[in-house]
This record gives structure tokens, sequence and C-alpha cells, in this order.
């Protein structure tokens, strides 16, 4: 459709044609070029008068024979016509040769064309995802990480508020709007580590005891003066292998009394209980199909720093060195580890200026994630070639990224305080940033703020029952929802909504903490909170010496005879051919441990039963095979369908 023609002033980046049709500000129009055939342009605004309307365009730019687009070096001819452009051909200027090795992370606005990333980009050159708090920033860095793992790339993920555990679960709630997109809901494999006290269900975080002199000196929380350096250095020497028991007990004989104020750090350092003989692998940490979300969700800040600079540093470290495969690194509230340095100066803001200017270098890609851009280390926004920005408000923040992002006018600048939730300009894919509306993730988002005053899902439990009792409660939620349900049933179906009273019970044993979920009414373990699986945990006290023996020897799959297996047979702990039952947990149970976290959360419920067992009986049935550290009462809810 011809949209106009070509009049005034042109140039071969900026052009202005009077409007014979209806158009739009930021609509895609293509003009013919005498050199370079068909140019993609785009509109950037529209003046109206009494007489006459003009819309003023820029060049996004054509393909040339390698593939590359290219900005017109010849201006346009005044009067030659611009057209609305076509899907394919804007297909053609800005989409990927192989979408294997893109991104999909959404459709471009006003279009059914889909917009993918160059994974190998993002790899070599960083991203950036910059929003105000609630634009939908974590749920954008969401849709990023899935569409790496699909390709099987490794990744880790700094999560300092827990945001990225619910990936696990696929997002049935939008089925209906993915397939709009061509996707499925999915859940993705996660490792979280963190501090198991603080969150259950995740794998112990503990950083290496291997540190250099340099390193201690870095991590130490106040700079230390010349001659506080020469006691410790002095101290140092002394000792084969930095260990913060024999670096005390080397202080301590020193005769200055300055060495009071560096024992006093060290010991802060000894307390921390983040550095270990048995560390995390970092092989484990960084695999092929693999994402490591390292959950910081209730450490104070100063620790979380530490973390970060240690694990970051010693990750390059091993990248360089080959030790590791090639991944991705997502950098949530990055503006609390890079800050930008009129703020401060963070223990890890020098490792991540380093992996932002050297990572590319050796394979190790940077996702910089923040809500106040201007607050981010400019030196590592820089090195960001691809950003997308979702809606920002603040004049230090649009100021921030308006000097960082190339192709961002004063006319960008309004419209990303005007865009709505969920969508974003995107830059780095051409010349120009582009407006995209990201798409639904596969997996469930977690980045939701709490809110305890409203209850779960209200238009869903009003359709399916109208509920009597209602209460503030810790519970643990099955992935399945009241919607699921109704959604995945062809006929009306009757719910009722069940509380069993469990606990999650942080336990202890030689490779660290774990959690196990246990319901208080049979004290078994619920192994599968979905179709409400468990395995009993076996009476030793009321088994004979001999029963336990004979236990004993089945454990070791040694041969039995009739007599022998027979009282346990009928007690149901072993099969009829003399093997060790299933529905029971004999040994190993941190195989059966929770990653599910508590949620206090106001909800309806048809039946809430009572605890039969006491958290005493709990403890005393669990000694037998492991050592209880913690124990939180919860109700896991379950759906009954009538």
């Amino acid at each position: 459709m011809i949209l106009g023609h070509i009049t005034g002033k042109v140039t071969p980046a900026f052009f202005s044609f009077k409007l014979a049709k209806e158009a739009k500000k930021l609509e895609y129009v293509q003009v013919y070029h005498k050199v370079y055939d068909f140019v993609l342009c785009q509109i950037i605004d529209i003046e109206t008068t009494a007489v006459e309307s003009i819309a003023k365009c820029k060049t996004i730019g054509y393909k040339d024979q390698t593939g590359k687009v290219r900005q017109i070096r010849i201006p346009f001819d005044v009067g030659v016509e611009v057209l609305r452009a076509e899907d394919d051909f804007i297909k053609k200027i800005i989409s990927l040769e192989d979408k294997e090795k893109g991104a999909y992370i959404g459709k471009l606005e006003g279009r059914d064309i889909q917009l993918y990333l160059d994974i190998n980009k993002l790899l070599t050159k960083h991203c950036a995802i910059l929003a105000k708090s609630g634009a939908g920033k974590s749920y954008t860095v969401g849709v990023l990480i899935e569409e790496i793992l699909d390709r099987k790339i490794p990744l880790l993920v700094i999560d300092p508020h827990g945001e990225y555990s619910k990936m696990r679960y696929e997002n049935i709630k939008d089925k209906d709007l993915l397939a709009k997109y061509g996707l499925k809901p999915k859940g993705y494999e996660l490792r979280e580590y963190g501090d198991s006290k603080i969150n259950e269900g995740v794998i112990p975080l503990k950083l290496t005891k291997n540190i250099t002199n340099s390193e201690l000196v870095h991590l130490m929380p106040a700079k230390l003066s010349s001659t506080q350096l020469g006691i410790l250095y002095n101290a140092l020497k002394n000792i084969s292998s930095l260990n913060f028991n024999e670096l005390l007990l080397e202080l301590e004989r020193d005769e200055s009394s300055a060495k009071w104020s560096i024992i006093s750090v060290i010991e802060y350092l000894n307390n921390l209980n983040i550095f270990s003989d048995s560390p995390v692998s970092y092989n484990q940490l960084v695999s092929p199909n693999n994402c490591s979300v390292i959950n910081l969700k209730g450490i104070p800040p100063d620790i979380q720093e530490i973390i970060v600079y240690k694990l970051c540093k010693d990750l390059f470290d091993l990248r360089k060195e080959n030790k590791i495969p090639p991944f991705f690194l997502v950098l949530e509230e990055a503006h609390n580890f890079c800050p930008e340095r009129s703020f401060g100066e963070a223990k890890s803001s020098k490792i991540l200026r380093t992996i932002a200017s050297e990572g590319r270098k050796f394979g190790l890609g940077l996702c910089v994630v923040s809500q106040r851009p201007a607050r981010v280390d400019k030196s590592v926004v820089s090195q960001c070639t691809t950003q997308m920005i979702l809606k920002v408000t603040n004049p230090n923040d649009l100021k921030a990224i308006s000097n960082s992002v190339e192709g961002i006018t004063a006319d960008s600048e309004l419209e990303i305080q005007n865009l709505t939730i969920g969508t974003a300009l995107v830059s780095g894919v051409v010349e120009i940033p582009l407006f995209v509306n990201i798409r639904p993730r596969k997996s469930m988002h977690g980045g939701d703020a709490v809110n305890i005053l409203e209850e779960d899902e209200p238009d869903v439990i009003q359709e399916v029952k109208t509920f009597e009792k209602r209460d503030l409660l810790p519970v643990v939620k099955p992935r399945t929802t009241l919607k699921d349900i109704k959604l995945m049933s062809d006929d009306d179906v009757d719910v009722r909504v069940k509380l069993i009273p469990a606990a999650i019970i942080s336990c202890k044993d030689s490779l660290g903490n774990f959690c196990v979920l246990v319901d208080l009414i049979d004290g078994d373990v619920i192994v599968d909170k979905e179709k409400f699986l468990v395995k009993k945990l076996p009476d030793i006290n009321n088994l004979s010496k001999q029963e336990v023996g004979v236990l004993k020897k089945a454990f070791a799959k040694l041969s039995l005879s009739d007599a022998e297996s027979k009282s346990l047979v009928s007690k149901g702990y072993l099969n009829a051919d003399k093997t060790l039952s299933e529905d029971y947990i004999f040994s190993k149970l941190r195989n059966h441990a929770t990653y599910n976290n508590l949620e206090y959360v106001s909800m309806s419920y048809d039946d809430k039963l009572e605890p039969v067992l006491s958290e005493e009986t709990i403890r005393q049935k669990l000694s037998k095979v492991t050592t209880v550290v913690d124990f939180k009462d919860c109700f896991v809810v379950k759906y009954d369908v009538q």
C-alpha cells in the first residue's frame, strides 16, 4: 500500500514524506532505492497541520549479498513512493537466517513477526535488561533463560530474591496464550544453591577455602593500613596453606597492638560459614544442559558481595584455562554488585568489570539486569551490545540509558516512559531499536510481588466452588492449580480443597543440609506432592533385634530363609521375594529431599485436618536415619476431584 511520497530535505539517515493514507508512529515502511533496491525504514514521528500530515522517517537498512544489514550511503530521490512494509520484507531484514541459533523472545509490535536474538552474539558481546520495578524485567529474563536452556548452553543465575526457582514448573495457566505463539508449557531442571537454613530445599552453597593472599586482603570489610598489611603478610608466611584458625593463632603471636583489628576481621570472615573444605563443585555448577541458580534470598548484602566475587573470579579463571565449558552468567540486581563508582565500590565490582570487558574472548557471556540503570557501572553496561529496555520513568535512569544505547533519541526516551508492561525496546538486532512484545513464559514465573490479603486465583475459586473458610496459612502448593484442573477436565468437576498438616524438616548428613516434607498424620515422607505419593519410615522401635538383623541382611542383599523373612513380609518391610519394599525408606533419605518453598497465602479450603503426630514424635522417628536441624509446620494443599 502506498502511504505517500518523499518530500523536502533527504539524507541517507532521515527523510520525510507527505501522508496520503493513514499511518501510525513507529510503523515500518519500505522505499525503493535505485542503487540498493528496497530499503526498510520506520516512521519516528508524525506532524499534522490543517493542510497536511508529514511523517518523519529513519532508515533502518538493506541486506547486502553477504546477508548483513547495511545503511544506505546515497539519499533517496525526492518524490519516491513510500510503501507500508510487507511482513516478508521485514523478516528478510531483521530475522536470523538460522533460527536454531536464535533466542525467540517475542513478536515485533504491531506485526505477526517473530523476533530472534543471536545466541552467539549474546555469549560473546553480552546483554543488558533494564526496567523499573514491576515492568516485567524478571519475566523477560526468564524468557531469555528458557531459550538458552533449550539450546543446552550452561547457565548460572545470580538470584538475590529467589525469583527463578519456579522455572522447574510448567506454565499451564497460559497454555492457550502460548499456543498463539507456537509454544507449549515446559518446566526446566534447575540446581538451586543457597543457605538451606533460610531457603528450604536448596543445595548448601559452600565456597572453597583455597583463597590467595590477595583475595583475602580484597575480602576484608575495611581497608588495612600498611602496618596491618605487614602483620597479616608476616602471619601468612608462617602457614603452608590459608586456614582461618591457623592464621588466627599466628596473628595472636604477634606483639603489635595493631593485630587486634585484623583478628576481629579474620574472625568475621571465619564466622560467615560460607567457606568449606568440601565446596560446591564448579564442574557441577557449570555443566552442559544445566541451569544453576545461586539463591541469595535472606543473605546479608555484604555476604552476597563476597559470594558473587568469589564465584565469578574462580569461574572466570577456570574458563580462561578451559577447565569448564563456555557459559552464560545472568546477574540480577546488578546495581548492587557492580555499582557506578560515584555510588561506591562493591567487592564484586572489579571482577565483573573484567568479565564485561574480557569475558567474550573466553566464551563467558554476561546478562546484566537492573531496575536502576543509572546506578550500574557504565563501563559494564557499555560492553553490552544487545539491550532490552522495558518501561523506565526515572529521569536519571533514562539519561543513563540514552548515553549507553546506540540509536536512542529524545523521541525514543519518551516512548520508553510510555511502554506498556510486556513490551520492550530491543537494541542490537539492527541499527535502530525495535519495539517487541515479549512472548509468554513456558515455565512458571516467580517474580510477582507477595500479596497476603488476596486469595490465590479468586476468579477460578468462585467458578469452581463457594468456600466457607479462609485463613492466612503457611502452605506447600502443588504445581497444578484449580484453574489447571478445570481446563484439563472435559466435564464440570467438583473439587474439594484439603489441607494436610505437614512439616518441612531440615536435616543434616555427611554431605550437608537438605529438607524433607513429612505429613503429620502418619509420619510418612511426601515424595510427590502432585499425586500425594508417600514413603514410610521403618519403625525400628517396634522391631525385635532379630528382625533388625534380618533387615540388615536384606539391605546387604544376602540370602534369607522363609522363616527369617516371614514376620517382615507380613509387616510390609519385605516383598514376597524377600527384597526390600519400595514403600519404605531404609537409607539415603537425601534422595527424597524436597525443593518446595513455603508460601504464606490467604486461601479458602473445604477441609483442614489436624495433626496426629507431635514434633517430638517426628524428630524421634527421623533421628534413626538422620540428624534433624530445624522443624517448620505447614499444610500441603491437596485437590480431591469428586
